[in-house]
């Protein structure tokens, strides 16, 4: 049997820096080529736009295949697979592939999948990487009301009842080989310590902890593992292994078309302000900037903006400012249409 590819699986809360760190592998791919699987979640398509936009010779268009009809885990059969098998199909078989999942997925669904008969024997899951948005989760971030959740762990030690994000945190820390607490950076050692004390207490035996800045790793850390996940799954544990449905009725997401913007600095005000107004958890896009060659990326979480210049825009390509507004089920459209766009 030919020596089977090795694919990593990327997963991680909303905004934790999975693109980040999937662009930092490119610029360092030392002449290894990739297929990259990107599972976005809402309609636009801006992780595949800012691998594609990155203008690398190890990153072209072929080798970015993006899933955006819904939640990885829960298309495994109708787009995962056929989209490995294309993969699997091409003349120029790839080295490695990297599946980066949208922040709602659960990783075990998709490693399980890795095991079926018609990929199992041409490809094996070399590790699964778990991405950990620091800030985040030193703030609570993953549940939907921190402090009134601690406050009821608290009180009673019976209460077994968890918000949907906190135990989507938990699956993707059980699940992994190698957890990356990125975006270390903003913390002191007191944030450091309450983040390394979330994850230690999901953590599986011999996982190692890695700390990161915007996602910058040499690969030699986060590939070649070797950890054949789709062999051991008895060991990653899941609140979902009863056969519960994974369910996303907790978060909602919609496209806001914007004009050309004449004021950033302006734009950024309404964005911080409707982020903290709305309780909105992640916006990202592309904004046309009259008199600029370039489109600028938008990528906001919780409070903290990035804005950058990516690529210059194609000749046939139309420019547009347009931005993916994600949080939690019951989002004012409407209100925050009207905040954003000013």
């Amino acid at each position: 049997m030919a020596e089977r590819i090795p694919a990593t699986v990327i997963t991680g809360f909303l905004g934790a820096g999975k693109t980040s760190l999937i662009r930092h592998l490119i610029e360092n791919a030392d002449g290894k080529r990739f297929a990259f699987i990107i599972n976005e979640f809402g309609d636009l398509g801006v992780d595949r736009e800012l691998l594609v936009g990155c203008g690398m010779e190890d990153c072209t268009e072929d080798d970015v295949v993006e899933l955006a009809n819904g939640c990885i885990c829960c298309t495994v059969a109708d787009d995962f697979l056929p989209t490995i098998e294309a993969i699997l199909a091409r003349p120029q078989r790839p080295d490695h592939i990297i599946v980066e999942t949208s922040g709602l997925a659960l990783p075990k669904p998709l490693v399980r999948a890795f095991g079926w008969p018609e990929v199992r024997t041409q490809v094996t899951v070399d590790g699964v990487v778990a991405v950990i948005d620091s800030g985040a989760v030193a703030e609570g971030r993953f549940a939907s009301d921190p402090d009134a959740v601690q406050a009821q762990r608290e009180a009673d030690n019976n209460l077994d009842h968890e918000s949907p994000l906190e135990e989507l945190f938990e699956e993707q820390v059980q699940c992994a080989d190698m957890i990356v607490l990125n975006k270390t950076d903003l913390l002191d050692d007191a944030g450091l310590d309450r983040v390394s004390a979330a994850v230690a207490k999901h953590l599986r035996p011999s996982v190692h902890t890695i700390k990161a800045s915007h996602g910058k790793l040499d690969p030699r850390v986060l590939l070649g593992l070797e950890a054949a996940a789709e062999d051991d799954l008895d060991t990653r544990p899941s609140h979902h292994d009863d056969g519960h449905e994974h369910d996303h009725d907790d978060f909602d997401s919609f496209i806001l078309p914007l004009g050309p913007i004449e004021d950033l600095a302006a734009l950024e005000t309404r964005l911080l302000a409707a982020i903290s107004e709305h309780d909105i958890l992640r916006v990202k896009g592309f904004l046309d900037v009259p008199g600029k060659p370039m489109r600028q990326v938008v990528q906001a979480v919780g409070g903290r903006l990035q804005r950058y210049f990516d690529r210059d825009w194609q000749p046939e390509e139309k420019r547009a400012s347009r931005l993916v507004v994600i949080g939690q089920h019951g989002l004012d459209q409407d209100a925050i249409t009207a905040a954003i766009a000013g």
